[in-house]
């Protein structure tokens, strides 16, 4: 197995980048990190990591690049989302790349469908200077081919790692959290504007109507980068949203950023999961991920990744932004235990290849592949002096 040396945000920061950094390294074994942070956010980390990469900070990027090329690996898988790496649109990424003398794999956690001129010369050039580009489904395959002008045959498809979860009923699991005798509808992830949380929270009036027993739980805390801008004002909007609507007693905020194993709990005690999410064009969701791989009832707007997940009867798509839409789903499922048992069946077999060992050995096949491919560096000739006899 190649050593490997993964490039991304990872914990102690708090983003679902870093999780997944974090999941996919420990199963693949073998590692180092190089750990992006922004400059106020030095650690502590881990021992695993040995590179630290200030995001704001251009001269850092070569400088780990040419430091990788000395100390023995043999990849760099390359976690890229615009927002993660430093200068206009991420650019930083290119000199980062650019420096390594080491073959590099690009895992792609965004693909914008309208990409700005910049971002798609980021992109494409990205993809150029790797050896090999991951994407998490085949929306985003079939998109960089025929919007990126990407060649096919450069693109791994590469699905979303989640948890081995056992399939479980959540009636068994809800004691735990103290949610005995309600009916869950979940969501989770980093709070923050763009996950369509408020018209779930306006789905609530005609849901409680219908359902008295149900509780909407909304895990996660506020992403850091919108609490160091504006403190908690997004989660206090939500708050008095619930309160205007009468249902401040059945939409619960949990607010903190939790581990894997208290998310497996919180995943497993819900009867429905929800991405309510605005944007059509999202290209991949690790949260619906997570809530397939535990087996749930899942009730999502039709942005790009879940119309591929979701299909041929593995959950249920709403319109964006539709609260009665939602509402007459949620009724419909916690109303019927076995549709929201098949809904769920399906989509946790379905799942099967996305749990980690498996999504693992994907990523160990590539680098592997990678590496073997990767040309020996020329060993230079040595001037000896005549052999006199």
């Amino acid at each position: 197995m190649p050593r490997t040396a993964y490039v991304s945000t990872y914990a102690p920061h708090r983003c679902g980048i870093a999780t997944f950094t974090y999941d996919l390294a420990t199963t693949v074994g073998d590692r180092e990190i190089v750990a992006l942070h922004p400059a106020d956010e030095p650690g502590p980390y881990p021992a695993e990591v040995h590179h630290r990469i200030r995001r704001d900070v251009q001269a850092d990027y070569v400088a780990v690049a040419r430091a990788l090329n000395d100390c023995g690996v043999d990849v760099v898988s390359i976690q890229h989302e615009y927002g993660i790496w430093g200068g206009n649109d991420g650019a930083y990424v290119l000199d980062f790349v650019r420096a390594l003398r080491v073959p590099a794999v690009a895992t792609l956690h965004t693909v914008l469908r309208h990409p700005t001129l910049s971002q798609r010369r980021i992109l494409k050039d990205l993809i150029d200077a790797s050896a090999a580009t991951v994407v998490m489904s085949q929306t985003a395959a079939s998109l960089l081919t025929h919007a990126y002008a990407v060649d096919p045959t450069r693109v791994e498809i590469v699905p979303h790692g989640v948890p081995d979860l056992p399939l479980v009923a959540p009636d068994t699991v809800k004691p735990r959290l103290r949610l005995q005798g309600r009916s869950v509808i979940l969501s989770f992830g980093l709070l923050g504007p763009g996950k369509g949380y408020e018209s779930a929270i306006a789905a609530m009036p005609a849901v409680v109507k219908a359902v008295p027993s149900v509780s909407y739980v909304i895990l996660g805390a506020t992403h850091p980068d919108l609490l160091h801008r504006e403190g908690e004002a997004y989660r206090r909007s939500l708050e008095a949203k619930a309160a205007a609507l009468g249902v401040t007693d059945h939409v619960q905020f949990v607010d903190r950023f939790v581990g894997r194993v208290e998310l497996g709990t919180w995943l497993e005690a819900a009867d429905v999961f929800v991405t309510p999410y605005p944007n059509l064009d999202q290209i991949v969701s690790g949260t619906l991920s997570y809530a397939m791989g535990a087996g749930k009832a899942i009730v999502s707007t039709p942005y790009a990744y879940a119309r591929e997940r979701l299909a041929h009867g593995r959950g249920r798509l709403v319109p964006a932004a539709s609260s009665n839409a939602l509402a007459e789903t949620f009724i419909e499922l916690l109303r019927d235990p076995a549709l929201r048992a098949s809904l769920g069946r399906r989509a946790y077999e379905y799942s099967r290849p996305m749990v980690w060992r498996e999504v693992g050995a994907a990523y160990a096949r590539v680098f592997a592949r990678v590496a073997r491919a990767a040309p020996v560096a020329a060993i230079p000739l040595v001037s000896m002096p005549p052999i006199r006899v």
